[in-house]
């Protein structure tokens, strides 16, 4: 263990038990059956993972010897001979830290355990702070976390808005004026804990695919700072060449011009379905129209701009679920009705005969759940 204020424990930073092959792989396949099936004896593990109860038995020991594994007590179901014990995942005995920038307005920040559930909320309200600014409350919010935190933190995951690499390196997000930021290292270097950065639509439809009513052939919308989605396709998530596969804010809708972007267009997505873009319409009621109508007329006009992109995306990769997240001020069930309507009338329905557009189940904290999810991927090996 390792300490970086006070009494605050922390975790040794290990390599990711990710190899396809060999030790590493083994103590992650026992991680993963104790994860998704809960309390299990050492022989249940061996006829679960087809390795012998002595290979289980020495995976076992060292993962107990990483923390990563407690003992809970025998067994209660009555079998011939001695009653087994039962070991599982330290669900309660290590933490995790998620970051979630995706907000216009405030940055968040959580202690979670294993199971994704959030234990302490740390937030900071932003002024649209861009670059090195942007960083520095970043990095400021990540440590206030850290001294919530009351077990072992085994590492910190972030999302963000922008194009991410598969390294973490924050290739470029307009509305924080970053380009080639590397996040990961800063906040790493910082607290020397293991640190994951991602898309925040692509840690976004992890957590929903995980602890939410996700399927294996899903895309979840982010309406927050911008506009992106994430997707699975056969339960693998399509990342693409360059690793840019959700970015739909600044694909221009349509041939009416349309509002500026942040980006120097006019008529890109986000110019019309970014939290930002909604909430300063909504301001501009026009005189002899209720606030009622305007705002029917401005979620429409939202939702009807999002489906013309989305459309032929459900066409093309055969989409069974979309899912989509947001402040529930805004992404309601008006907003749903009009984006089904659009959808519909884009594409074949007859070809998606189980096609389902809802809303996501826990909104506000779907980020920060994919930023865990993606940090017991990388550290445990638990996918």
């Amino acid at each position: 263990m390792t300490s970086t204020s006070g009494t605050r424990r922390t975790m040794t930073r290990r390599t990711a038990s990710l190899p396809s092959h060999g030790r590493e792989h083994n103590l992650a396949l026992v991680l993963q059956h104790l994860y998704a099936q809960g309390p299990m004896s050492r022989a249940d593990l061996s006829r679960a993972s087809g390795l012998t109860r002595v290979t289980i038995s020495d995976l076992v020991t060292e993962l107990m010897s990483r923390g990563h594994v407690i003992e809970l007590g025998t067994s209660n179901a009555s079998r011939p001979g001695k009653p087994s014990i039962l070991v599982d995942i330290n669900r309660k005995g290590l933490q995790i830290i998620g970051v979630d920038l995706a907000d216009s307005a405030v940055m968040r920040a959580a202690v979670m355990d294993l199971d994704g559930k959030v234990l302490t909320r740390v937030e900071l309200e932003t002024n649209d702070e861009k670059g090195d600014a942007a960083t520095a409350q970043v990095i400021d919010l990540t440590g206030q976390a850290i001294a919530a935190a009351t077990e072992p933190i085994i590492g910190i995951g972030v999302g963000t808005p922008g194009i991410v690499n598969s390294e973490g390196l924050i290739l470029t997000a307009p509305n924080f004026g970053w380009t080639d930021v590397d996040l990961r290292g800063e906040i790493s270097e910082r607290y020397q804990l293991p640190t994951h950065v991602l898309n925040d639509a692509d840690g976004a439809v992890m957590g929903e695919h995980t602890f939410g009513n996700g399927s294996a052939h899903m895309m979840l919308v982010k309406l927050g700072r911008g506009v992106g989605c994430g997707t699975l396709v056969n339960g693998t998530q399509v990342r693409g060449a360059n690793a840019a596969s959700g970015e739909l804010g600044h694909v221009i809708v349509g041939t009416d011009q349309g509002p500026l972007c942040i980006c120097g267009k006019h008529g890109c997505l986000e110019s019309w379905v970014s939290v930002p873009s909604i909430r300063r319409a909504l301001t501009e009621q026009p005189d002899g129209v209720s606030a009622e109508e305007h705002r029917a007329t401005i979620m429409h006009q939202a939702a009807e701009r999002l489906g013309i992109v989305l459309a032929p995306i459900v066409s093309v990769l055969d989409i069974q679920d979309l899912v989509i997240a947001g402040p529930a001020q805004y992404v309601d069930a008006q907003l749903l009705a009009a984006l089904q309507d659009t959808i519909t009338a884009r594409t074949n329905a007859s070809q998606r005969p189980n096609f389902t557009v809802q809303l996501s189940e826990n909104p506000d904290d779907i980020v920060l759940r994919g930023a865990a999810v993606n940090v017991l991927f990388n550290e445990l090996g638990v996918a």
